[in-house]
């Protein structure tokens, strides 16, 4: 029914979800002949959905260098995430694993599905980490060891001040930023960017998915994970769980339009940090996950839904984000376009809203004096006839159709495509 809905109410988005799909079948065949590294690619698929094509448009040693670094904090957020494991345990683990990369006889069974298959033959991240040029090599191994240390430390740490929780959005997020800006400098293809805007990268990217996931953390078994600050949520309700409750949807949604405006405080250094780059494919790289960021916290705005269930950018919307971003004016349109789908919703009685519209107000001001068309937007506006709507799904069957008959074609001539 999700691409049935795609072509009945967002038709524009539809050749863009076809093409998607069909760069992610490809990606199956285009795996390294070295088993190492195919696994590698192969669970950086599994694990990254639409980003996976996006790294691995970049330059294979540096797109080397960011799977790994990817699947590597994929392997510590595993243990971190697996509330089974035991603190006594799961703490030693964080804080040494910055070691245990290098050990491709190391292994550790948790998580669940593909994590779990992940940990299960982490000696392939291991061995293809060993590959890689020492100075990749350096940064990894550093921030794994930073990060370690903080999830280490937030185990044992409730999240109770604005600070706290800027400081642990760093451990997870703000240091990956920080980490890629030096992969990037490493590979000689971009200046070295400051840490205050590679953390603000980050932030804004975690913050964002903290706030998306409040109902899958809070109902997290066998004990709830949640990251929301208390100086935040503590002004609206007792307890953080009463915001699931439906009697109270009003300080729900005054808390989380709060939590919201509290994200948006990154956009103006991510601005910042991507107009710096050079490199077309790390620039897409960054700008991509950066622009759902805004997309989703333009979704999430004073919709309860947040609290009822999950909240996601269509498929097709997020397919035309990642085909459609090539340069930093599809940024600034991009995100004068969210930001304004968000003013849109800004009730004034809502307690955080001056503060609200300032960032947003920041952020327009900003893609304004970029000097962007005015007249672009990723949004269909009006009505499609039902003679129209039935073309276009005539249309939809007979590219499935063909789609189909050429991969199979493709995949029976070349059983993969070797990455260089």
């Amino acid at each position: 029914m999700g691409v049935l809905t795609t072509v009945l109410q967002h038709p524009n988005e539809v050749p863009a979800l076809l093409k998607m799909k069909f760069m992610a079948s490809r990606l199956k065949w285009q795996l390294p002949s070295d088993p190492h590294r195919s696994f590698c690619y192969e669970m950086l698929q599994k694990v990254s959905r639409s980003f996976a094509v996006v790294i691995q448009q970049l330059g294979p040693n540096l797109r080397d260098a960011v799977c790994v670094f990817y699947l590597v904090l994929r392997g510590l957020d595993t243990v971190e995430d697996d509330m089974s494991i035991p603190l006594d345990t799961k703490v030693p683990i964080l804080k040494a694993f910055h070691e245990t990369i290098y050990d491709p006889a190391w292994r550790f069974v948790c998580g669940e599905k593909d994590y779990k298959v992940l940990m299960d033959q982490f000696h392939h991240v291991s061995t293809t980490f060993l590959n890689l040029d020492k100075k990749f090599q350096d940064v990894i191994a550093e921030i794994t060891q930073r990060m370690g240390n903080g999830m280490a430390k937030f185990i044992v740490t409730e999240v109770e001040t604005i600070e706290d929780y800027n400081e642990y959005c760093h451990y997870v997020a703000g240091l990956v930023g920080i980490g890629l800006s030096r992969l990037f400098h490493a590979s000689g293809l971009e200046d070295l960017a400051t840490d205050s805007l590679s953390n603000s990268m980050g932030l804004f990217l975690q913050k964002t998915n903290i706030i998306r996931d409040y109902l899958e953390d809070i109902n997290e078994e066998p004990a709830p994970r949640m990251f929301w600050p208390h100086e935040i949520w503590g002004k609206y309700s007792a307890r953080l769980a009463d915001f699931k409750e439906e009697k109270k949807s009003d300080v729900s949604l005054a808390c989380l339009n709060d939590m919201i405006t509290n994200a948006l405080e990154h956009a103006i250094d991510s601005l910042q940090y991507m107009s710096a780059l050079r490199d077309g494919a790390i620039f897409r790289f960054c700008a991509i996950p950066q622009i759902m960021a805004i997309a989703t916290l333009a979704a999430c705005y004073n919709n309860i839904q947040v609290f009822r269930g999950v909240v996601k950018i269509r498929r097709g919307l997020a397919a035309k984000i990642v085909l459609e971003t090539s340069s930093m004016k599809d940024v600034y349109s991009t995100f004068y376009d969210f930001s304004n789908m968000l003013t849109a919703k800004i009730d004034k009685q809502d307690p955080s809203s001056s503060t609200t519209m300032k960032h947003v107000e920041n952020i327009l001001s900003t893609c304004r004096a970029s000097g962007i068309p005015h007249n672009r937007s990723l949004f269909q506006v009006g009505g499609w006839k039902s003679f129209d709507r039935i073309l276009v799904l005539l249309t939809l069957v007979i590219l499935l159709v063909a789609l189909t008959m050429f991969a199979r074609s493709q995949q029976a001539k070349w059983p993969y495509i070797q990455l260089s």
